[in-house]
């Protein structure tokens, strides 16, 4: 109990904690979506292409939040438009759209003297996180998983059956953007936590391993829910007592807990389909 309660004697462990944990949440319950979308690469270039955002938002004195919004849906719109004009795949516009504007991003750090530390961008630093980035944090993670879960029936439909759901008026076009606008909320709230390259193991993971335990989708949600902030809570403590990273101990017990579910998932799990295999030799 000493272990437990001992960095909570801290605000900023506490605060990191609530702020970690909130995240998880709203990263939990965009991953189950992401993923029976399939829209991994989309996380990942949405997560790539809030840097230059951050970087102008800080030249115009705005808060870096709007600058990273503006420019992740930016970046997932012109994924869109661009893949509906050419004769490429979805992946490789993907891999031009989010490089070309990482670079960007790269290339402004470079040039306009700031105070930004590329570092905590690239792997967060949750730690050491303001009161009013916290709150900003906090805001905007209440309110895209309160939506995720009042619409998830009508999200769920869209992404199952897009041509059902139109038949049945249900406007299509609104619900792919707002899962895009969702994404790139979720995205800005994840850069203080465990940074633009780590967001997409959080956007993924938590649902990945749901989808492994479970075929009910409210069930799949709860379970991510759950695994996501075991992590955080976890990285959070790891990064306290070993002086590690925080935003990577959180996807590495991630990255755990997946391999864990891969090879025990009592129905999906790999021992568990060799076990026929093994009666019938």
């Amino acid at each position: 109990m000493d272990a437990i309660i001992a960095p909570l004697e801290y605000d900023f462990m506490v605060k990191a904690v609530i702020v970690s944990s909130l995240v998880g949440i709203v990263c939990a319950l965009l991953s189950c979506f992401l993923v029976l979308r399939r829209w991994s690469l989309m996380g990942d270039a949405v997560s790539h292409s809030v840097l230059p955002g951050v970087v102008l938002a800080y030249v115009a004195g705005l808060p870096f939040t709007i600058g990273a919004f503006v420019f992740g849906l930016g970046g997932a719109i012109s994924i869109g438009y661009i893949k509906e004009r050419v004769r490429l795949k979805d992946d490789a516009v993907i891999g031009i759209v989010y490089t070309t504007l990482m670079a960007l991003g790269l290339v402004l750090v470079s040039k306009i003297p700031s105070n930004i530390d590329l570092m905590h961008i690239l792997f967060g630093y949750v730690l050491g996180i303001s009161d009013s980035d916290a709150l900003q944090v906090g805001a905007i993670a209440i309110v895209t998983g309160f939506v995720l879960v009042l619409l998830r029936k009508n999200l769920l439909l869209y992404i199952f059956d897009p041509s059902h759901a139109q038949s049945i008026h249900l406007n299509v076009r609104f619900y792919h953007y707002l899962l895009l606008a969702l994404l790139a909320l979720t995205v800005v709230a994840s850069v203080q936590t465990v940074g633009i390259i780590l967001v997409i193991a959080m956007l993924i993971t938590p649902g990945a391993i749901a989808h492994l335990l479970t075929d009910q989708f409210d069930r799949m949600l709860l379970i991510s829910v759950v695994t996501s902030v075991v992590s955080c809570i976890v990285g959070a403590y790891a990064s306290y007592y070993f002086d590690v990273s925080t935003g990577g101990a959180m996807v590495l017990t991630l990255g755990l807990l997946f391999i864990i579910t891969f090879l025990f998932a009592p129905k999906y799990g790999v021992l568990k389909r060799l076990q026929p295999r093994k009666n019938r030799t």
